[in-house]
């Protein structure tokens, strides 16, 4: 089967540049899809993906996962990540800002595959044309190749949205490199408030984010794009959330978060100037290219099954006053 090649590409940012939604579509790729060839959107899955054997790992495999997308597989952790958070084929799964839907191409085939419902909650497109036009993009991706990828659901989060959906409805909600974002716009409480009210009991709020060492102060609107690791914690678990468990799956120990352009000075965005067209004395992109991808903290947080008691909250290595 032919690869789905993007062949145009929207500069939309995760980057929280101090404000309003839109201060999050900027420095992400939306990666439209080309039409397949004839018949290839009706079996694009190939034989087992119809079947409840289809793994993460096939679609990981999957053809239609462009060479970008997988090079990032070594830094992302896609598989174990998902596995880690307790995900099942059959859940219904939510992914809060899935971007360019780069773990949209893996959760979505084998959520459909097995039973499972993905749902996207993105920017509102009443918010902007901007936010219009991304939801637009994703959604080309998508939506004319039903039998690869489900018929994908949507709802919608932002600083003024409404619920997420209708209240304990949803098993699993993942979220990745985002909270930064929401720490820029003010949000943060309400995100953790809107997820624990659409999780069933029992259910999982998956959490991955950019990692700030506990030695360096913790700015509120987070405009490096790094967050500490208690912090995280602290925010969930005053929504009612419990942490359950943290990984180490998608840690970079060569990370030291003190970078000139913050995260995005690191792949895949790779920034070597500022906003205005700058690039510091002595600035070497290779130095920063052989790091990799940021240091990331991997959180499994769950809400609480009626009459539960929240354990005491765990003491973390790296904790430190906010």
């Amino acid at each position: 089967m032919n690869r789905i090649f993007a062949t145009s590409l929207l500069a939309l940012t995760l980057a929280a540049c101090g404000g309003g939604d839109d201060a999050a579509i900027d420095e992400t790729e939306l990666e439209v899809a080309t039409p397949p060839a004839s018949g290839e959107a009706e079996n694009g899955m190939e034989a087992d993906a119809t079947q409840a054997s289809f793994t993460l790992e096939d679609a990981m495999e999957g053809s239609w996962r462009n060479p970008k997308e997988i090079a990032r597989d070594e830094y992302r952790n896609p598989a174990e990540t998902l596995e880690f958070f307790g995900i099942e084929g059959d859940d219904t799964v939510m992914e809060i800002w899935p971007g360019g839907g780069w773990y949209t191409n893996i959760l979505a085939p084998w959520l459909h595959a097995n039973g499972g419902t993905f749902i996207a909650a993105v920017i509102s497109p009443d918010r902007s044309d901007r936010a219009a036009e991304a939801l637009e993009a994703y959604q080309a991706n998508y939506s004319p190749y039903p039998d690869l990828f489900g018929d994908l659901q949507y709802t919608y989060y932002d600083s003024a949205s409404g619920p997420l959906g209708e209240p304990e409805s949803v098993d699993a909600i993942v979220t990745f490199r985002n909270i930064h974002n929401w720490m820029g716009g003010d949000h943060t409480d309400k995100f953790f408030n809107d997820a624990f009210a659409v999780l069933k009991p029992g259910g999982v709020l998956g959490v991955v984010e950019h990692r700030l060492p506990s030695a360096l102060n913790q700015d509120p609107s987070a405009p490096t794009g790094y967050v500490h690791q208690d912090y995280v914690t602290r925010l969930a678990e005053e929504a009612g959330f419990v942490l359950e468990e943290a990984s180490e799956i998608n840690a970079n120990p060569a990370d030291t978060a003190d970078h000139p352009f913050g995260v995005w000075t690191l792949p895949p965005v790779s920034r070597t100037t500022d906003r205005e067209g700058n690039t510091p004395e002595g600035f070497d992109a290779a130095k920063y290219q052989e790091i990799g991808e940021s240091d990331r903290m991997t959180l499994r947080f769950v809400k609480p099954t009626d009459g539960e008691t929240p354990a005491e909250p765990e003491v973390m290595e790296d904790a430190t006053e906010e």
